[in-house]
């Protein structure tokens, strides 16, 4: 196992993971790899779109080249096609010639506009509220076979873990961020707080009444009001440290 295509495949999402800022800077990476891995199985470019629904909407949000951008926003735009068709039953989608194939016409054909031949969607599962897709984009005619989209199955099954655990770390870092500046923003109002009450010589709870009264008065956010004060206090900007350990 541990020198196996699959394991390999795995440290590297997993090296995505770590390496990425970002949800949408890993599923662009993702997309680079997934079409990197089909191209070296059918012997022919491929292309790969990241399709994401959510709310019963779908949207591209990241591809391996901009080509793969366009072609998968075209059916986005019609809003029908095999990504969106596996992304509904759960299952790999082909469309395996667009000059053959009867289904989806409009659909068929701008990818014929494009230089598209063929497609196969392949979904990811991410949870009951959203979900994603691979889309793959192929030139000519007849490549994805039945060991392709078995290969391309097989990659959505391990990517799927990973993009779920990117989501995950995304929003714990977004949360964390929202913290944060939350307790950067009520270090301002507190040390606000103590500068009124110690030139009113009143409480903590009159020390608000009295900065949230002049935030009302001027329509500014109570962080604002404190910041200011305290700016004209020190007569210049001040910078507040909140540390979470």
């Amino acid at each position: 196992m541990a020198n196996s295509p699959e394991h390999e495949r795995v440290l590297e999402l997993q090296d995505h993971i770590i390496g990425t800022e970002n949800v949408a800077e890993f599923l662009q990476r993702l997309s680079i790899m997934a079409a990197a891995a089909l191209s070296r199985a059918t012997s022919s470019k491929v292309e790969c779109g990241v399709t994401l629904k959510r709310r019963r909407r779908t949207s591209t949000v990241a591809g391996s080249s901009p080509k793969a951008v366009l072609l998968d926003e075209i059916e986005q735009r019609i809003g029908d096609g095999p990504c969106i068709e596996a992304l509904r039953i759960k299952a790999p989608v082909l469309l395996g010639n667009v000059n053959t194939d009867p289904r989806w016409p409009a659909y068929r054909e701008a990818l014929v506009a494009e230089g598209c031949q063929g497609t196969l969607g392949v979904p990811l599962e991410l949870g009951e509220d959203s979900a994603a897709a691979l889309n793959f984009f192929a030139f000519s005619s007849g490549v994805f076979t039945d060991d392709v989209i078995q290969e391309a199955a097989d990659f959505a099954g391990l990517a799927g873990g990973a993009v779920r655990l990117a989501v995950r770390l995304g929003t714990a870092q977004s949360l964390a961020h929202d913290l944060a500046a939350a307790m950067e923003s009520r270090t301002s109002i507190d040390l606000a707080c103590g500068v009124i009450m110690g030139q009113n010589r009143c409480t903590q709870a009159e020390a608000m009444a009295i900065l949230t009264k002049v935030s009302s008065n001027r329509n500014q956010k109570l962080r604002i009001v404190a910041e200011e004060m305290l700016g004209n206090l020190a007569g210049g900007e001040v910078h507040t440290h909140f540390d979470p350990a």
